[in-house]
Formats: C-alpha cells, sequence, structure tokens
C-alpha cells in the first residue's frame, strides 16, 4: 500500500501520531490511555507502527483472521476456547479415518 502509514491519507495515523488536527476524528478511549499529554499519546502511537509483520507471523495472522481462528500459544487458544464454549484452532480436513468401516457396521 504505502511505505509509510502517514502516506495514507484514510488513515489515523496522520492524526493519532503526528498530532495534526482532523475534525471528524474523535479520539479513542483506548487511544488517550497511552499517555497523560498529546506528545507522549503520539509517541506510544507510532511506536506501534515502528516494525512491520513479515513473513510467517503475517501469514499466521491473515489465516487467522480470515478463518476466525484464535492465535497464540496452546494455552491461550484454550483458555479462549473455554472461554467462548467454541472451538477456535484448525482441525483437520476432511473425513476421519476408518469412517467407511463405521458406516458399514450400521
Amino acid at each position: 500500500m504505502v511505505d509509510d502509514p502517514a502516506d495514507y491519507s484514510w488513515s489515523s495515523y496522520q492524526s493519532n501520531g503526528l498530532g495534526k488536527r482532523v475534525k471528524l476524528l474523535t479520539p479513542h478511549p483506548q487511544y488517550l490511555k497511552l499517555g497523560k499529554t498529546d506528545e507522549e499519546r503520539q509517541s506510544c502511537y507510532r511506536e506501534l507502527f515502528r516494525y512491520q509483520v513479515e513473513g510467517k507471523l503475517l501469514d499466521d495472522i491473515r489465516k487467522a483472521a480470515n478463518k476466525g481462528l484464535v492465535l497464540g500459544s496452546k494455552r491461550f487458544v484454550e483458555e479462549v476456547e473455554a472461554l467462548t464454549g467454541k472451538r477456535l484452532r484448525e482441525g483437520k480436513r476432511g473425513r476421519r479415518v476408518g469412517w467407511r468401516k463405521e458406516r458399514d457396521l450400521v
């Protein structure tokens, strides 16, 4: 898309990260918690975009987002599944091995 988040015209980065006043933008409560002053908040916000996500991590994030899965450690995924009552990790695709034998027994 762009090399610098400030170059993307539809992003709130110019306001949140650089302090540009935008009449249409209302600061989000989470943004306001980044610091006590405008300068602190802008500095913390810029730090969020300091590094690019690439390679396998980017692929894993896309896969989880596209499939509605949880991304994290095994323990974290299990805890989220327990809280939601839903399976949120990828399962094996296709039918179970031996499903035809089970069908023939009925």
